[in-house]
Order: structure tokens, then C-alpha cells, then sequence
């Protein structure tokens, strides 16, 4: 009896042991999925503000979609070079530094969205999208960018974009 409750002590210490080795594990590895997404975007900003046509596209999947600050600006990746191309030859594309970001992960680790409030040219934007793990590499799939407008000024800002807004529901 005395070999049996050791036995099952053992059994029940080696088991927490294990459930806490793996929540250690699970954390180091969301860490560092975090940490990757971050570099990546990071350096995907970079390349836009160096003008590195290349780098800035190879963090990008295939199929990924760029949404711009502009209604008509949903760009599949193939137009988005094509609409890119001239910006970034001429040495000058954008340039966005992230504030502050959040990073999320999928439940199996392959998948992770995020947002961004970014310093840019057109002063504070707010970024998000979504990065997907391709072998070991993550890369934006999905990406928006939209124009930071204090709630104070929405009325402005709608009185100054109504007529052209108006031209593309037109369209639409």
C-alpha cells in the first residue's frame, strides 16, 4: 500500500511538473512569434522608407492585399507593385514607424493579426493586418491603412471629402 501512494505521488508530481514545463514552453513560443511578426514589420517599414522595392515585397504573401487611406485603394499585390514600382524608383516611397503595436496569435500559432499607430508622413495613421507563417517566415497577407482623425474634427473632415465621396458611390 505504502509503494502504491508513493507511487501515485510520484506520478502526480511529475504530471504538474510537465503541465508547467509545457505552459513555459507554449509562452516562450507565443513570445517569439510575437517577436518575429515585430521584426518583420518592422523591417517592411524600413524597406518602404529606404526605397527597397524588393525587401518591401518579399514580406508580403503572394495574394496579400494592401488597403490605402483612399475609397479606391484595395489593392490586389500584383497592381500594388505595379502602383509602388514608380514611388519606390524614384528613390522616395513612404515612411511609417510604428508607436505602438499589438500583436495577436491564432490558436495553432500559424496565423496572427495585428494593429499599429504609426508616425507617417501624413502625421498618425493606424495600420492592422493580418501575418501568416509560410515554412518559417512570417508575412503580411493583409494589411490597412487609414488616416487618424481626432474625433473633434470628423465633421471637417467629412465636409471636405463629401464631393469626392459622392463621385465614387457613384461609381460603386
Amino acid at each position: 500500500m505504502k509503494k502504491t501512494v508513493l507511487f501515485v505521488a510520484f506520478i502526480t508530481f511529475i504530471s504538474c511538473n510537465t503541465e508547467k514545463a509545457r505552459q513555459k514552453v507554449e509562452a516562450f513560443r507565443l513570445e517569439k512569434s510575437k517577436t518575429e511578426i515585430n521584426t518583420v514589420l518592422d523591417a517592411w517599414h524600413k524597406a518602404a522608407a529606404d526605397a527597397k522595392f524588393d525587401d518591401y515585397f518579399s514580406k508580403m504573401t503572394d495574394d496579400a492585399i494592401f488597403i490605402g487611406t483612399d475609397p479606391t485603394e484595395n489593392w490586389q499585390n500584383t497592381e500594388f507593385k505595379a502602383f509602388s514600382k514608380p514611388y519606390f524608383d524614384k528613390g522616395k516611397a513612404w515612411s511609417f514607424t510604428a508607436l505602438e503595436r499589438n500583436v495577436f496569435m491564432s490558436e495553432y500559432g500559424d496565423m496572427a493579426w495585428f494593429d499599429e499607430l504609426l508616425d507617417t508622413q501624413m502625421e498618425l495613421c493606424r495600420g492592422s493586418g493580418v501575418v501568416k507563417k509560410i515554412g518559417d517566415t512570417w508575412k503580411i497577407q493583409h494589411y490597412v491603412l487609414s488616416i487618424a482623425i481626432p474625433n473633434d474634427n470628423v465633421k471637417e473632415v467629412i465636409a471636405l471629402k463629401k464631393e469626392y465621396d459622392s463621385i465614387v458611390k457613384s461609381k460603386l
